[in-house]
């Protein structure tokens, strides 16, 4: 038997479309809710790979601030020895020159002049002793005027006194050393 539709074909066209529209539908809320899965990955793997990144430069960053603490440091010990150096060459080349102070001293020492003591600041000298006269001391002041070693003799204090029945004067003059140059140390050298 031919069998006959009674339903009327809108109808079941209509219920039809409503499934492909649902199917539809739900395929595409799958596939978009797939591509927010996806696209919530793929950014997750790019942020992650982006630490890693970061964590690996800030390991980089920490050994190069070492490097460069342990460089400042070996700069300072560098300076420090280099100081070293040029006090202690310092020191050398000014060690002939107490050996040219006293001798300059004995030969440029006047007769009836008698020293008591010596004291030396850096370049500057000062020389306390005992003349037997004022005279004496301009004489010495003569003498170290016309010394190569020594120069610039300027009188402190001169006080005659009276020891018994002589008289003598006791003095104080400031003198300065020639400072030996690094060409007079070669030429000696």
């Amino acid at each position: 038997m031919p069998r006959i539709n009674l339903l009327p074909w809108r109808e079941e066209d209509r219920k039809r479309r409503q499934r492909e529209f649902l199917v539809a539908m739900g395929g595409s809320f799958v596939a978009g809710i797939l591509v927010v899965i996806g696209t919530i990955f793929v950014f997750s793997q790019m942020i992650e790979h982006q630490q890693d990144r970061n964590t690996r430069l800030e390991n980089e960053i920490e050994i190069l601030n070492q490097s460069i603490a342990e460089i400042d440091s070996l700069e300072t010990k560098k300076e420090r020895l280099l100081a070293r150096m040029e006090i202690i060459e310092r020191l050398q080349r000014s060690r002939p020159e107490i050996v040219h102070l006293f001798d300059e001293m004995t030969r440029r020492l006047p007769e009836g002049v008698y020293l008591s003591g010596m004291k030396q600041n850096g370049a500057a000298v000062e020389v306390k002793g005992v003349a037997q006269s004022s005279t004496r001391v301009s004489a010495l002041m003569r003498q170290v005027d016309d010394s190569e070693w020594l120069m610039d003799p300027s009188v402190v204090k001169v006080e005659t006194t009276e020891t018994g029945p002589a008289r003598q004067a006791e003095f104080v003059v400031t003198l300065k050393q020639v400072q030996q140059t690094d060409e007079d140390a070669e030429d000696e050298g």
